[in-house]
């Protein structure tokens, strides 16, 4: 295809690539800055645009053209629409030198330079912090004291680890104890210090926020006030901690910085983390580098955890105190995570017809149907002791606090989470049903509704991820409807619905939407065709996030199979 054709026609015809207008625009404006002829320079630059889009921190050429169809997830007919030699055009692309050119060319990968200077970043502060810190005094007896004589305890050596160096990586599954780790960590560093220790507690969404704000409630409530002194009392998202209303790179004063949910943290949100860190402090990250990676553009949990440079930092716990690895939904996360095919078939095979069925942890739905007329109400029922809850203030008694936040701790024990937002195994699909299932009216606004914030809004205080609920309250004495949202201090913030703008109704959720959060029940609803979502970590995340029970909804089982061997691939140059 000649150059002309390719500006004019041939990236416009989304039947012929999924490029988009942004890549497109791109191209327009490097070649109104600098024209280049070959054909091959504006491909590159679209892909680079188009991968960053799609989550990649660059366009990674190393394995090219035998990684073309999984990289950029496009069919044969797209590919064959790109030059057989893309490759050979990288050395001599017009727009990749100087300190401030638009793209960058760092070996035989292409970034976008906002991209390249965030991965940059990252790399050098990490390296910066790979450095000592004096332990605190009678370490070894504090350990022993907390954790046990067990040189091997992988708790006991990520605290010993945290308290004696600036950086700390624990990555664990679900139940292996890694904010167990943390606050016994807190316990130590304390003890070593006159002086009362700063710490900062913080996560990448308001649900994880509050999660792990929770486990250190917890944690308070076992302890003496004495021992509890040292944990913190709030967690903020990140958003919040690093992005203040007038912009500038913010400086946090704290003595132990710790980041829950660290895998959903993308590639810019982690490089302005690192920059805000004061050159004394702790920083420890918690996360599970098998589940889902951020939305936006990097998997930067999953690539530091491969990174030979790192390793020494890195502190893997392995043992689940929830889930048993070899029976329930232990046996299947395990099987999943191994992309065990035939382990997870035996397990599908073995396991109870019905959602939340009988005693079983794990039951499976295998309806080729998506709107089964009795299948639906059985679902709602797990919603009960939120409805019986709820029942009164829907005869008009006004919600207070108290009451508010007893309505958002019982509807956060279910959770439908579906693997896509469209279509009829989506989760809009689903959240009409429920909401009928369950008797709400079809209005916009109802009291139940529950809603969750799908952006950033500051002047609202609202971070990504943070739910709500539609309830009565009183008002200069009359009943308005108002959303409860908590307010991360255990309190409730009251919102007018009509000042809520970016949301979502979320009787269901996406499994991404999910991350950050657990329940006590969990229905994981798949497709009944193939998708580029449908991945090891899609499941593996929708499973783990069931404490109790799961439920797998798979109207094509084989998929399920299949889809546990598709991996997520994410290019860039942090491992």
């Amino acid at each position: 295809m000649k150059l002309s054709e390719l500006l004019q026609t041939g990236w416009r015809d989304t039947t012929l690539t999924p490029l988009g207008d942004l890549d497109i625009a791109l191209v327009h404006m490097l070649q109104q800055l600098q024209p280049s002829s070959d054909a091959r320079h504006l491909w590159l630059a679209a892909l680079a645009s188009h991968q960053w889009g799609r989550g990649h921190a660059c366009l990674d050429l190393q394995a090219w053209p035998d990684s073309a169809a999984q990289l950029l997830g496009w069919s044969a007919t797209a590919l064959a629409a790109l030059p057989s030699d893309l490759a050979s055009g990288l050395p001599d692309m017009p727009w990749t030198t100087g300190e401030a050119s638009p793209l960058v060319v760092d070996g035989l990968r292409l970034y976008l330079r906002r991209a390249w200077q965030a991965e940059q970043s990252i790399r050098s502060h990490l390296v910066a912090m790979q450095q000592s810190r004096v332990p605190p005094p009678d370490l070894a007896q504090q350990l022993t004291l907390l954790f046990g004589d067990d040189p091997n305890d992988r708790q006991r050596l990520a605290s010993a680890h945290a308290a004696q160096n600036a950086l700390t990586l624990i990555t664990g599954g679900p139940g292996t104890g890694k904010t167990t780790t943390v606050v016994k960590l807190l316990r130590i560093l304390q003890a070593g210090s006159a002086a009362p220790l700063r710490t900062l507690l913080a996560a990448p969404t308001g649900k994880a926020a509050a999660r792990l704000m929770q486990a250190m409630t917890q944690a308070r409530a076992s302890l003496s006030p004495q021992e509890a002194a040292c944990l913190p009392t709030s967690a903020q998202t990140l958003h919040k901690l690093l992005y203040a209303p007038h912009g500038a790179q913010p400086h946090l004063e704290a003595d132990v910085i710790v980041v829950d949910e660290a895998s959903m943290i993308d590639l810019e949100l982690m490089a302005r983390l690192l920059k805000a860190v004061p050159a004394q402090s702790r920083l420890v990250l918690l996360g599970d580098k098998d589940q889902l990676a951020s939305v936006q553009a990097g998997a930067v949990m999953a690539q530091l955890c491969q990174a030979p440079w790192l390793q020494k930092h890195i502190m893997g716990l392995t043992h689940s105190h929830r889930f048993d690895p070899d029976q329930g939904i232990g046996a299947w996360a395990r099987s999943c995570n191994a992309g065990d095919s035939a382990g997870l078939q035996q397990l599908w095979q073995a396991a109870p017809t019905g959602c939340w069925s009988g005693t079983s942890s794990v039951s499976q739905l295998s309806s080729p149907q998506s709107a089964v007329p009795d299948l639906l109400p059985s679902v709602a029922l797990g919603f009960a002791d939120w409805l019986h809850l709820l029942a009164p203030h829907q005869q008009g008694l006004a919600c207070n606090d108290a009451q508010a936040l007893a309505l958002l701790q019982s509807f956060g024990r279910v959770g439908v989470l579906c693997a896509l937002r469209e279509g009829p195994w989506g989760v809009n699909h689903f959240n009409l049903q429920l909401q009928q299932a369950m008797g709400f009216a079809h209005t916009e606004w109802f009291i139940g509704r529950p809603v969750m914030a799908r952006r950033n809004d500051y002047a609202l205080g609202l971070m990504n991820g943070d739910l709500g609920l539609c309830l009565p309250t009183s008002v200069e004495g009359e009943l308005r409807l108002r959303v409860a949202f908590t307010d991360g201090q255990g309190g409730v913030r009251w919102l007018l619905p009509s000042r809520l703008e970016a949301i979502d109704t979320v009787f269901a959720m996406t499994v991404h939407q999910s991350q950050g959060s657990e329940f006590e029940q969990v229905l994981l609803v798949l497709t009944d065709v193939a998708t580029p979502v449908l991945t090891r970590e899609l499941i593996y995340t929708g499973m783990t996030r069931a404490r109790e029970k799961l439920c797998v909804w798979a109207p094509t089982p084989s998929l399920l199979m299949q889809a546990i061997t598709a991996t997520v691939v994410r290019s860039g140059g942090l491992a």
